[in-house]
């Protein structure tokens, strides 16, 4: 049996669960430099789910766009964190919601049992930090990719 590539969903879109904190490192290389705006992203506390709107680049395409000399893509998507117990921020404020976002990472630190807590790291010191009963974080795509408005992919200066 042989491990599917990137290249094996090339044209389809992503529905990922992650439940472990290995599925949530290929959420988080998927989200990284996806951009959103604060007034798309949504806690429900009644129904313990925290959800963001987001338009990701297709890092699963990076290197078939490049090979084809063809322009990068994005696409809209959900990104829901289920079994949410509190929900906090730090450098974010959400009373702005024309203000937008850049995800650098999503991480689980784990604390007792199952629980711990979801931190979703923001570009400019920004992050969201919820606790969780359980890791159940869900990654889909919700439209067809559309070309990036920039050239470039996403780079960023190792330190």
């Amino acid at each position: 049996m042989v491990d599917a590539s990137f290249q094996d969903g090339n044209e389809n879109p992503v529905r990922l669960l992650a439940q472990t904190v290995e599925d949530l490192e290929v959420i988080s290389t998927l989200v990284q430099d996806a951009v959103g705006q604060n007034s798309e992203v949504s806690w429900m506390p009644r129904h313990n789910r925290f959800a963001l709107m987001i338009n990701r680049f297709r890092w699963e395409d990076q290197a078939n766009a490049t090979l084809q000399s063809r322009p990068f893509e994005r696409v809209q998507a959900t990104l829901v964190i289920s079994n949410v117990l509190k929900a906090g921020a730090d450098g974010i404020n959400s009373r702005d919601k024309e203000s937008i976002f850049s995800v650098l990472s999503i991480a689980f630190v784990s604390q007792e049992d199952a629980a711990g807590e979801v931190v979703v790291t923001l570009a400019g010191d920004g992050a969201i930090r919820l606790k969780v009963e359980c890791l159940d974080v869900c990654l889909t795509d919700m439209s067809r990719p559309y070309k990036a408005r920039a050239k470039l992919a996403p780079a960023h200066k190792l330190t």
